[in-house]
């Protein structure tokens, strides 16, 4: 194509070039909000992983209300059994005689978790958790317990906040077979 003398295949190759010419800036640019993007998610996910942190420390100080704040004001939680709550007012109302009774020498630990980007302003959290320390209706030391806390959390005024959140109670799985 490039070497044959036919005027019409010169100025369709001259036409090619021009288009790659007037493509080749938006590629750029698209590369670079790519990395700027990539970049702003690192700040984003540590405040994330800082939000987990606050949700691990409200509960270990047994305050309801500091974890509570956590949430957006129309967040929605659900616990492992199903129970929820809706409001950030209800979530604290909700934890209050937890803490002061079943839970209220339990220690949450993170074990492991997973963020995902859904969009810059969403993301998802994964977080395996294990809890000592809770006691039974009756008051009597319950064994370890290992979980997953979901989170849908969102990004507001500059503020990570949890806008859903579910539990589970990985406990009383079956291990899986190899």
């Amino acid at each position: 194509m490039g070497s044959s003398s036919d005027p019409d295949e010169w100025l369709e190759v001259q036409g090619q070039e021009e288009n790659m010419l007037k493509i080749a800036p938006l590629c750029l640019l698209l590369c670079l909000f790519t990395m700027s993007y990539q970049a702003g998610t690192e700040d984003d996910e540590k405040a994330i992983r800082g939000l987990i942190d606050s949700f691990i420390d409200a509960w270990n100080r047994h305050d309801a209300h500091a974890f509570a704040a956590l949430f957006a004001e129309d967040a929605d939680f659900t616990n492992w059994r199903g129970m929820s709550a809706t409001g950030r007012s209800k979530i604290e109302e909700f934890h209050v005689p937890m803490f002061a009774a079943i839970f209220r020498n339990s220690r949450l630990e993170n074990i492991d978790s997973k963020i995902r980007f859904i969009r810059p302003d969403v993301a998802a959290a994964d977080v395996h958790w294990e809890m000592k320390g809770a006691l039974d209706a009756q008051g009597n030391l319950m064994p370890a317990r290992r979980g997953l806390l979901n989170f849908v959390m969102s990004k507001n005024s500059g503020q990570w906040q949890i806008f859903v959140m579910h539990n589970l109670d990985l406990t009383a799985l079956p291990k899986p077979s190899n």
